[in-house]
């Protein structure tokens, strides 16, 4: 840490600019009382750094954790440390353009009163979602409650709609409790605890909306007028998000970078997982946006962090984002294509000094290290070529024969423990959860282990590293607690197209119960004129779309969308019209699985 520049004072000089008021007290709360976003509990970083964290990361988060309202340039607001993500307001002609209405629908609200409080009672003639992470919609309706949406223009890219609810349903179980190890949400909030997330502190867990879009952004180049605010946009699929675009405020002089550029080194592939994305692409749009938008901009914001002023030094960051993708992407290939596997590439892989000593391509939310492997996954999948790694045993498995070939668990957590004793954590949490997974019930091996997740997590400069140690830590001390946290709600669920819904019961299906059973049923849709035929056959639920009437034994069903929801969600058959064996129905039911976790389509 001694080479990193912690006498340049840059950064948290843009931070403060343009500050205008704080939320006081910085905690938002659910109608019903319950806190859904604490700011206050990270004044613990006020003080000096201690041994329980990495200093770059205590840095990061001292900026991170800057609160309130602040004058991006005049006529540009923004509400930033209410939530994950920021939330940009920018003054019309009769009222104000939001965008990115922060994750929750409750911090979006406490944040647009903060903002009206200081510039009047504006209406909200303008929605901008800048891509399709929750961070970024969820709280639409914290800023148009119901009804208040008539008349006003909501802005997202092209497929925005189709990836924003994809996400949240085909693996959205498992990327829910990843989330929670990867954001620390359930990690006390302290100096040996949740820090920050590197992208901004943690998550809120309020209300999870979603306005659909009502103008779709196409093409680069295409330019939009709302409540009189001109915007040139740039789109750029595939790189943060499979759906994202940049955009220029041309009589502002302002671009907005969206989650392209941010102070940090982004994820290739997140922790709590995604499809992986593409650095190249990545790297040659931010390239674009410095061309493209030449010299139209004075100040350059994201939907995280700070902003950055000044032309050439928005060149100067944008540039050094754009070889930072761009270097990890080709070394990653000029290595694998040298016989590297991911890991192999990750250990050696070394960043030029000027990108190291940066602080915004500091890995504080992506790390070189997993940036590298998902890199390698993008271009050859898990296997490594190595035939030993073909077809090895599931870990609970290969982790009894690993133990027993030390002699069992008593000598195996000895010689782990000598391990710690000589400093090599990595090998130590290795062996350890080998004897964890081959004696669950061993408590020394748990609390051992815990102590050495303690260690590499408070000595990590990513913070997704640190809360996936540190909440693991908590797990093994304290158990597994059940995952609560609901990220579907009606109007994500009728953000979902047909055919979507339709995926989302394939993927429940189970599958062993159904191998025997054959059925079929058709339904038809009135408020789309379409008719859909599910088909169940060996296990697999398929469905197409279909013109003709089905000729064959099955059940036919005609209703609307709403009521497709309300049937999957136990509703019954009430008001829908019906045509042969409707047993068939209860049937197909009685396969989807609904684990403990919020089933993806719910009551409209």
């Amino acid at each position: 840490m001694s080479a990193l520049p912690f006498e340049d004072t840059t950064d948290f000089e843009n931070a403060d600019r343009g500050f205008i008021d704080a939320l006081t007290p910085a905690v938002v709360k659910a109608e019903d009382g319950r806190v859904v976003y604490d700011n206050d509990a990270y004044d613990f970083l006020k003080g000096e750094c201690p041994d329980t964290a990495n200093p770059s990361l205590w840095r990061q988060a001292q900026l991170c954790s800057r609160q309130g309202l602040y004058e991006v340039c005049e006529g540009i607001y923004q509400i930033r440390g209410l939530d994950l993500s920021n939330m940009t307001l920018v003054e019309g002609e009769r009222g104000v353009v939001v965008i990115d209405p922060l994750l929750s629908v409750e911090t979006a609200a406490a944040g647009l009163a903060l903002y009206r409080q200081h510039r009047g009672e504006r209406p909200v003639t303008g929605l901008i979602y800048t891509h399709s992470h929750g961070d970024h919609f969820g709280g639409s309706r914290g800023v148009l409650p119901r009804g208040a949406e008539d008349g006003v223009p909501i802005l997202a890219p092209e497929g925005f709609l189709e990836h924003a609810v994809s996400e949240n349903v085909y693996a959205g179980n498992a990327m829910t409790r990843r989330a929670i190890f990867m954001y620390g949400d359930r990690l006390p909030k302290s100096a040996d605890g949740q820090i920050s997330a590197g992208l901004g502190m943690t998550t809120s867990n309020g209300t999870i909306s979603l306005i659909p879009p009502t103008l779709d952004i196409t093409r680069t180049g295409q330019e939009e007028t709302v409540d009189g605010v001109r915007i040139v946009f740039q789109l750029t699929p595939g790189t943060e998000a499979p759906a994202e675009m940049n955009f220029l405020f041309p009589d502002k002089r302002a671009l907005c970078l969206a989650e392209n550029a941010t102070h940090n080194l982004h994820n290739i592939l997140t922790l709590r997982g995604a499809v992986v994305r593409d650095s190249r692409i990545w790297a040659r749009y931010l390239d674009e946006a410095i061309e493209y938008f030449g010299d139209g901009y004075d100040v350059a914001f994201a939907s995280h962090h700070w902003p950055t002023w000044g032309r050439d030094n928005v060149v100067t960051f944008l540039s050094t984002q754009r070889d930072l993708y761009a270097y990890l992407h080709d070394q990653t290939l000029r290595l694998l294509n040298d016989g590297l596997t991911g890991p192999e590439i990750a250990e050696q892989m070394q960043l030029p000094p000027a990108l190291e000593n940066s602080w915004h391509a500091r890995g504080y939310y992506g790390s070189v290290n997993h940036n590298i492997k998902a890199i390698y996954q993008r271009y050859l999948g898990w296997f490594d070529g190595n035939v030993a790694h073909l077809w090895e045993h599931p870990p609970v498995e290969l982790a009894k024969r690993y133990v027993d070939a030390l002699g069992g668990p008593d000598q195996a957590l000895a010689k782990a423990r000598e391990y710690v004793d000589a400093g090599d954590l990595r090998f130590a949490a290795t062996l350890l959860n080998h004897v964890v997974f081959a004696a669950p019930d061993n408590t020394d091996a748990k609390q051992t282990l815990a102590g050495v997740y303690d260690r590499l997590g408070q000595g990590s400069e990513n913070g997704t590293w640190r809360n996936f140690y540190l909440t693991s830590a908590m797990e093994l001390r304290h158990g597994v607690n059940a995952i609560t946290l609901d990220t579907t709600n009606p109007e994500m669920a009728m953000a979902l197209t047909t055919d979507m819904v339709l995926d989302s019961i394939a993927i429940r299906i189970d599958g062993p119960r159904a191998w025997a059973d054959d059925l079929t049923v058709d339904l038809v849709l009135t408020d789309e004129d379409r008719r859909h035929r599910l088909t169940l056959h060996n296990g697999a639920l398929t469905h197409r779309t279909v013109t003709a009437p089905r000729t064959e034994a099955g059940l036919t069903l005609t209703l609307t969308k709403p009521q497709l929801l309300g049937v999957l969600a136990g509703k019954g058959l009430d008001g829908i019209t019906t045509d042969g064996d409707a047993s068939l129905l209860a049937r197909l039911l009685s396969y989807v699985t609904r684990p403990d976790t919020a089933f993806p389509v719910v009551t409209p």
